[in-house]
């Protein structure tokens, strides 16, 4: 479901510095536009931003995401205490691609750095994009926060992470990025979890070269050497996201006998081609991916995802759970369905409210000082035990969350993910 990838080191500094842009440099507004509030009671006003890929195979799962956020914006009146908040949201995604384009995104980025009022940016939803607008925004002194990344890189030099990151992201030398969703280290723990559940004993690991792809490969290695599960991975290697098919890969996987494979990348960089060629070669191989992945874009062939056949062997890990299953699942479905009349909203859903849920009791607590950004930065990070939709939580130094679960999806019979159980992988 949530995908995450990556420019190249130096093409995501050049856009830190504010130089050109390696790609489109497209409008970046859209996706629902602004929701604004006027003026009242004396409190001053405040501009939050959402940046996220609203075209393509993700699309359903960030567009959920924007109503989750405008549904928390909307129960709090516009207000975060006399506070008046403005929304907007912005596309990261270009539509030639269909997926988050790196000028687009250091377009985003850029639009708020420049805006005094700017307290709150809710983005990026792939990693690699983070890595493009982090910086931008850290000099900035932006506070951002993710509903989705998972890449390590980002907040920590964790096996997996790739040499001068995090630091590289932070010129200013402090931290301006945290996220409410569990990094790769966690994942790649219940990725293993589940393969060595369901019996896997020689496993190959297909990467897409990408930030989220190769850091995520990396990290599944680490892991498996930690969890002693090294032996079982037999093959890990980068493939051509833009390659026709993958048949001679799979042949070197039919060869090594793997009887599991995963795909470390997102939809967009040749998932469902792989996962076919794969399937074709090793027709009873269980078949396994990552949050990249785990979305209708892959899941469903009516949404030019992978055929049913395929699919059928398929589960794969996302940090979003069976919304009901969340402390405050049940009165979020409830609010959901009332004000977009839909009863089964993507799970992504419920972090864009709980992003911008975060950002409106940060404010609020502040009183006078919810207008200034550095008062929300430092808030944000002193944050402990938070009571939220999600369960209780709190940020580390780097930015990181202390929840771990990680849900398990398999295909419905609509094409869809659809939540099978809860692994509690730890950290």
């Amino acid at each position: 479901m949530t995908g995450r990838t990556i420019a190249t080191a130096g093409c995501a500094l050049t856009l830190a510095l504010g130089l050109a842009a390696c790609g489109s440099s497209n409008s970046s507004s859209g996706g629902g536009g602004s929701t604004s509030s006027s003026g009242g009671g004396g409190g001053g006003s405040v501009d939050i931003y959402s940046s996220l890929p609203l075209q393509g195979a993700s699309s359903p799962q960030t567009k959920a995401m924007v109503n989750g956020i405008k549904l928390a914006l909307s129960q709090a009146n516009n207000k975060a205490g006399k506070i008046s908040i403005n929304y907007t949201s912005l596309d990261d995604s270009i539509a030639q691609t269909g997926a988050w384009d790196p000028g687009q995104t250091a377009q985003n980025a850029r639009k708020v750095a420049q805006d005094s009022k700017a307290v709150g940016y809710i983005g990026e939803f792939n990693s690699g994009a983070s890595a493009v607008s982090i910086p931008i925004l850290n000099q900035a002194g932006v506070p951002q926060v993710s509903p989705a990344n998972t890449y390590v890189g980002l907040t920590t030099s964790e096996p997996g992470s790739e040499k001068g990151e995090p630091q590289k992201y932070y010129p200013t030398g402090k931290r301006t990025y945290l996220r409410i969703v569990p990094r790769d280290l966690i994942q790649a723990k219940a990725l293993l979890t589940l393969m060595k559940q369901n019996g896997c004993t020689k496993i190959g690991v297909a990467n897409d070269k990408d930030t989220y792809g190769a850091g995520l490969a990396r990290t599944l290695l680490y892991a498996s050497g930690q969890s002693g599960q090294k032996n079982q991975i037999v093959s890990n290697q980068g493939i051509d996201k833009t390659a026709p098919n993958f048949r001679s890969y799979a042949s070197t996987l039919k060869a090594k006998g793997v009887d599991c494979f995963l795909f470390s990348g997102i939809t967009a960089n040749g998932a469902v081609q792989l996962m076919k060629d794969v399937h074709a070669a090793l027709p009873n191989a269980k078949l396994y991916g990552p949050d990249g992945i785990c979305e209708s874009g892959f899941t469903n062939p009516s949404k030019k995802g992978a055929p049913a056949d395929v699919t059928k062997q398929f589960q794969c890990t996302v940090a979003t759970l069976n919304l009901a299953s969340y402390p405050g699942g049940q009165q979020f479905l409830q609010a959901y369905k009332a004000k977009y009349n839909d009863p089964h909203p993507d799970p992504y859903a419920i972090y864009g409210y709980e992003g911008m849920k975060l950002f409106i009791d940060t404010i609020k607590k502040l009183g006078d000082k919810g207008t200034d950004k550095s008062a929300v930065l430092d808030a944000l990070f002193a944050t402990k035990n938070r009571q939220s939709v999600l369960g209780t939580y709190s940020f580390d130094q780097n930015g990181d969350t202390t929840l771990t679960d990680y849900g398990v999806y398999k295909v419905g019979s609509d094409g869809d993910p659809t939540f099978e159980k809860t692994i509690k992988a730890g950290s």
